[in-house]
């Protein structure tokens, strides 16, 4: 019906704008390097821990909040965690030097990681299975966006106004957004109603203990580690061995960026006709091949723009095939802090990664080339390889779960039953 379709993308779109934001805060701050170091006295080698700051505090906090956040109206947490993500913005745009710019990230990582969590939760609450893939796919093209149109102008701004100026004002656009989230947003309790039967409450523990939450986890922790072995370096491999212009690098990302947009638009979609695993396992054979040919045997005729390009479409398809299937796994009421532990084990996989990676490669002193890249590529098809297996054991058990439910208990209530119940 309209009306139902019309609160979907309502809801679609504010959640969106919170990973907009959200990405955002995240994805500026080393470009934004070059503007702050100098101006705060920060050495150039110390940017690693500025980024890693807001890294090791989401994964606290995805733990941490694994304990609480299904206790609250999901509206409610969104709006909480948005506005201390907003203040933690805002301290980051007043800091004198780097101890003060690290707390603020630290309290940006802090109120960060648990908006993404509540935001994804709210997104499985409220779109039925069906079309949850599109959802999905609409949702997570706000980093392709943050990529495209985002990261260009707050360096823009950077130029113009000075480095403050670009935390300012994600912090404003993310002020909008808690607005939007508390006036526009329909409450979210349907994890908080027990029904006409007391239910068991799920503990944390009990929840890890589940095989199909623990594949899930697992599957979640391959994806991570085998795109962030390698995509940190793909920049300095492309402009240093490859040697494509740096000047030049803003096209890459922004032919990648669109392509990545169009790509989790129609991947989702797909996702919801096909399942995950067959989108899924074509992304990571496209990724597979891509990485080969691009980092491994790197042939002089094969375009940059292609590697780029394509490499961005196989990481669209297997991301979002494999974020609708893991919002299948658990049941609404501990749907928050799934997603939370999640979002802690994706950064800390991230964070993992990124340590087996640096060992593995040197740079070269004459050319400044990157020495190693097809060990780290090697590594990362590894990884990528057990991709495909796993989300088809993975969909195969929600599958079969789903066969065996009542229809009372498959799956969480749709938008359009809970606008209907409010009416």
């Amino acid at each position: 019906m309209p009306s139902t379709s019309v609160s979907e993308r309502a809801v679609i779109f504010l959640i969106g704008a919170v990973q907009f934001v959200n990405i955002l805060d995240f994805v500026m701050v080393m470009p934004l390097a070059p503007y702050y170091s100098g101006a705060l006295g920060i050495n150039s080698a110390q940017n690693g821990i500025i980024a890693g700051s807001y890294t090791f505090a989401a994964c606290i906090a995805g733990l941490v909040g694994g304990y609480f956040l299904d206790r609250f109206d999901r509206r409610k947490a969104l709006a909480v965690s948005m506005l201390g993500l907003v203040m933690a913005t805002a301290a980051g745009g007043f800091a004198q030097g780097l101890p003060s710019l690290i707390l603020a990230r630290v309290c940006a990582g802090i109120f960060g990681g648990p908006a993404t969590s509540v935001a994804m939760a709210i997104i499985a609450d409220l779109i039925p299975p069906e079309r949850r893939g599109k959802a999905m796919g609409a949702v997570m093209g706000a980093f392709s966006v943050a990529q495209v149109m985002g990261l260009p102008l707050s360096l823009k701004a950077a130029d113009l106004g000075g480095w403050r100026t670009p935390f300012l004002g994600v912090a404003g656009m993310g002020v909008l957004v808690v607005l939007g989230a508390i006036f526009f947003l329909p409450p979210v309790r349907g994890h908080l109603d027990k029904g006409p039967r007391p239910v068991h409450p799920v503990g944390t523990l009990e929840l890890l203990g589940r095989k199909d939450v623990q594949l899930s986890y697992l599957m979640s922790s391959l994806v991570m580690m085998s795109g962030f072995v390698l995509i940190p370096n793909i920049p300095a491999y492309v402009v240093h061995n490859l040697n494509y212009p740096r000047e030049q690098l803003w096209n890459l990302y922004l032919a990648g960026g669109i392509v990545s947009l169009v790509t989790l638009r129609v991947a989702g979609s797909r996702v919801d006709k096909l399942g995950a695993f067959k989108v899924g396992t074509a992304g990571a054979l496209l990724g597979i091949v891509l990485t080969y040919i691009g980092f491994v045997h790197y042939p002089d005729w094969f375009p940059i723009h292609g590697l780029f390009v394509g490499f961005m479409m196989a990481m669209g398809m297997r991301n979002v095939s494999y974020n609708t299937l893991t919002s299948k796994v658990p049941e609404n009421a501990v749907r928050a802090r799934f997603m939370s532990l999640q979002s802690s084990i994706s950064h800390l996989s991230s964070a993992v990664a990124s340590a087996v990676l640096a060992p593995m490669l040197l740079k070269n002193l004459s050319d400044g080339s990157l020495v190693g890249m097809d060990v780290v590529a090697q590594v990362s098809i590894a990884l990528a390889v057990t991709v495909p297996p796993m989300l088809f054991i993975v969909e195969r058990r929600i599958q079969a779960r789903a066969a065996l439910a009542t229809p009372a208990l498959a799956g969480a209530p749709a938008l359009a039953s809970q606008a209907s119940s409010e009416h």
